[in-house]
């Protein structure tokens, strides 16, 4: 209930957004390769923010 109006911050933002390229990489890669590396390339980039405001 407390948590109710906490903000998130940006690396929680980019967290929720790399884990959902991610799935949508691991779904892709059985059937659109080339979307999947899209996809996994997107998300190597966002990890790469991330590290960056840690």
């Amino acid at each position: 209930m407390f948590g109710l109006f906490k903000k998130t911050s940006e690396t929680e933002k980019l967290q929720k957004q790399y884990e959902k390229l991610m799935a949508e990489w691991h779904k892709l890669s059985t059937t659109n390769r080339a979307e999947s590396d899209k996809k996994y390339t997107e998300a190597q980039l966002i990890a790469d923010k991330i590290n960056k405001l840690k």
